[in-house]
């Protein structure tokens, strides 16, 4: 499906929830063992995307890889994200995490995706090569943008990832930013848009998940009570 957006959630309908977070994951270049930095592009580009999401009450984690490139089998910013992951369920054994990855980060949290803390996956024009596993535990929406004329990662993969995982019964959608490119400067503020509501629509589902988990949780100790 294409989509030129979505309707854009109302900032006060947002219920804050302390045990959520969202990791902001940068891309990179395919191999590079060059440190990263602050001012790189691939690290500039996702400050916007955390600012919107800070605009409607989330806590945001920018992810910052030691190093800039994916370095094949290395696999060398899975293993820096994995840290930031690690580290936020040893502060909060609740701790609830959406990912939101852009290019390599997109990558990044296809990696993660089946993690327990991991409850919604929103990656930008991801760099998913042939071969890649998206896997993320049930109840866990992913929505993936892609832009029609990117020309360094591929569209028509994204989406046949997306179409192989509603197929397989996950809550999964694709959305096409049309005449986009990679780098999201068309239309910028559409993607940071996109982004944002994708987010407060798994925050959302995930409450109501939690919510009736309380309550099975509830009716199973009364039935045990009675018994």
């Amino acid at each position: 499906m294409t989509l030129q957006h979505r309707p854009q959630h109302r900032e006060e309908q947002h219920r804050e929830d302390q045990h959520l977070t969202v990791m902001v994951l940068p891309g990179g270049k395919v191999a590079s063992h060059r440190r990263s930095r602050a001012w790189h592009l691939s690290n500039l580009r996702m400050r916007p995307f955390s600012v919107a999401l800070q605009q409607r009450g989330f806590d945001v984690t920018p992810v910052r890889y030691r190093t800039r490139g994916w370095n094949d089998a290395e696999q060398s910013p899975v293993a820096d994200a994995r840290h930031v992951l690690d580290s936020i369920k040893a502060g909060n054994s609740d701790a609830k995490v959406i990912l939101l990855g852009h290019s390599m980060g997109g990558r990044v949290a296809a990696a993660l995706s089946g993690d327990a803390a991991v409850v919604g996956i929103v990656a930008l024009a991801p760099w998913w090569p042939a071969g890649t596993e998206v896997r993320p535990r049930q109840r866990c929406p992913l929505r993936v943008a892609h832009g029609t004329a990117d020309r360094w990662t591929d569209p028509d993969i994204s989406k046949a990832v997306v179409e192989r995982a509603r197929r397989s019964g996950l809550d999964a959608e694709w959305i096409g930013v049309e005449g986009a490119g990679h780098f999201m400067l068309r239309r910028a503020s559409l993607w940071h848009r996109l982004a944002a509501d994708a987010v407060s629509e798994m925050a959302a589902v995930s409450d109501t998940a939690a919510i009736s988990d309380t309550a099975v949780e509830t009716t199973e100790a009364k039935a045990g009570e009675r018994r």
